[in-house]
């Protein structure tokens, strides 16, 4: 088994499009992946041909994924790891000559762009159709959630109990005034959120409960959710909305007064996004990529996504980890997740004028 990274220079387009809807995927995160890099233009596809990734994901999240894929089959993996816009950019100037045969990134409004972009080609699997639920997955199979990423409410165990939280929109009310902490609204996180809230609540409701968060934030917005939660640590906020993994990788590393709360059913359930991937327009290895897609579907595939990074599997009948386990039973919200990417621009354009900065 071997996995190749070889550097090049990317080939860019200027795309206003993309600035609007990506922008936020290019800021350094240890979620995702910041290196650009060039996979080298393999040989027309044979038997086991390797098939080459375009990854927006840190290495250390896919590697593992990938060697144990390489391992079992016998196909080995190459990859490159960019942020999302680049590498969006690259796959549409590299046109019929890209070596690439799978996208893999984060977040539905990214995978919905793409698929807009006319990078990414159906993918016919019964396989994926059966293990995916049809709301964290492309209508006609441009691409398919492999993890769900919970988008959460996190508060200060010191001042709060579960008894004093409600939901995302109660997070408005003004007995949070000096109270919340959000992270900027120039990450795609914050910005798949507040579309998926313009779904659920139509845009002048969700408008005025951007507005009311902002009126409520206790200090400026944070860089990342990392340092929101050390924030609520700290004592300099009570409340705030993360990613619930950052939650986990600070719980590897010490106690926290903090604890998860998550939304109950009866008010939609928590808010809910995946990474995943699909097959490339022009894959030169569109059967290899597809077997690897299916594969991250398989009980070890989803396992795997489900431990390194303590996300949910999106298949739902495997297991979490046991840090997760511990957070209590989360409800996802069963709204479909396409819309993150059709209304993404929306509320982009609701958190500017509600003064979320």
């Amino acid at each position: 088994m071997q996995v190749n990274i070889v550097t090049a220079s990317l080939r860019t387009l200027p795309l206003i499009a993309i600035a609007v809807l990506l922008g936020a995927c290019n800021g350094s995160d240890t979620d995702t992946a910041n290196d650009t890099a060039s996979a080298t233009q393999p040989s027309a596809p044979t038997e086991n041909a390797p098939v080459v990734v375009y990854s927006s994901r840190a290495e250390q999240l896919i590697e593992p994924l990938f060697a144990a894929f390489t391992e079992e089959t016998g196909i080995e993996v190459q990859y490159v790891t960019d942020s999302a816009q680049p590498l969006i950019e690259r796959l549409k100037a590299e046109g019929e000559d890209t070596p690439a045969s799978l996208l893999l990134t984060v977040d539905a409004g990214v995978l919905w762009f793409a698929e807009q972009q006319g990078v990414l080609q159906p993918t016919n699997s019964e396989i994926l159709d059966s293990a995916v639920p049809e709301a964290f997955r492309d209508p006609e199979g441009h691409w398919y959630g492999l993890s769900l990423r919970a988008r959460t409410i996190v508060y200060d165990t010191r001042e709060l109990s579960v008894d004093d939280l409600t939901g995302y929109a109660d997070l408005a009310d003004e007995k949070w005034k000096g109270r919340l902490c959000l992270r900027t609204s120039k990450k795609v996180y914050n910005q798949s959120l507040v579309a998926m809230m313009i779904a659920e609540f139509g845009e002048e409701q969700a408008e005025a409960l951007v507005r009311g968060w902002v009126a409520n934030l206790a200090q400026p917005v944070f860089s990342n959710d990392t340092k929101l939660i050390e924030a609520i640590e700290d004592g300099r906020c009570d409340v705030g909305i993360v990613n619930s993994y950052y939650f986990g990788r600070l719980q590897r590393t010490r106690e926290l007064p903090v604890a998860i709360f998550w939304q109950p059913e009866a008010l939609g359930g928590a808010h809910v996004n995946v990474s995943g991937a699909g097959v490339t327009a022009n894959a030169p290895n569109a059967t290899g990529a597809a077997q690897l897609l299916e594969w991250f579907a398989s009980d070890k595939g989803q396992q795997m996504f489900a431990s390194l990074n303590l996300e949910f599997p999106v298949v739902a009948s495997i297991p979490v980890d046991p840090i997760v386990a511990a957070w209590g039973e989360m409800a996802p919200s069963d709204q479909t997740l396409v819309d993150a990417g059709r209304l993404q621009a929306d509320a982009v354009k609701l958190m500017d004028r509600a003064g979320y900065r």
